[in-house]
């Protein structure tokens, strides 16, 4: 009877094991700090293959992307700190905060809308709030 116990509770931590390690939130901050990580070494084409197909209609190449990030977007384009903070869903939108630290040591809350795509997430647009803004 012991070796069943233990045999159930075996199969049970494998069942759970796989889900944890392809939560949302692991696979939403693996294509965030991808991004993040491209835009650091001006790698505008990877960067650009994170977003969803409606900013990269909006933008058409990874240049006029890339050029956007850079002036609009600076703290993501050349940031001293990441760090994630919450997940949530708002009204049928999938939403990632992020606390970001530019290279001056002004902090920035970014609001991440992820939509699912065929390859998995993708970054469907970014909205910028000093941290008061949200109580950050």
């Amino acid at each position: 009877m012991r070796r069943f116990v233990i045999f159930g509770v075996l199969l049970l931590g494998l069942a759970h094991g796989p889900a944890r390690a392809q939560s949302p939130d692991a696979d939403i901050q693996a294509v965030i700090s991808r991004q993040i990580e491209a835009f650091k070494v001006d790698d505008f084409v990877t960067a650009f293959s994170f977003a969803s197909p409606q900013i990269k209609e909006l933008f058409g190449s990874p240049e006029r992307f890339g050029e956007m990030v850079q002036t609009g977007y600076p703290m993501v384009w050349r940031p001293a700190e990441v760090r994630f903070s919450g997940l949530e869903s708002r009204g049928g939108r999938t939403v990632q905060s992020v606390v970001v630290t530019d290279s001056t040591g002004a902090l920035f809350v970014l609001e991440y809308e992820m939509v699912a795509g065929e390859g998995g997430w993708q970054i469907n647009g970014v909205v910028v709030r000093r941290p008061g803004d949200t109580g950050a």
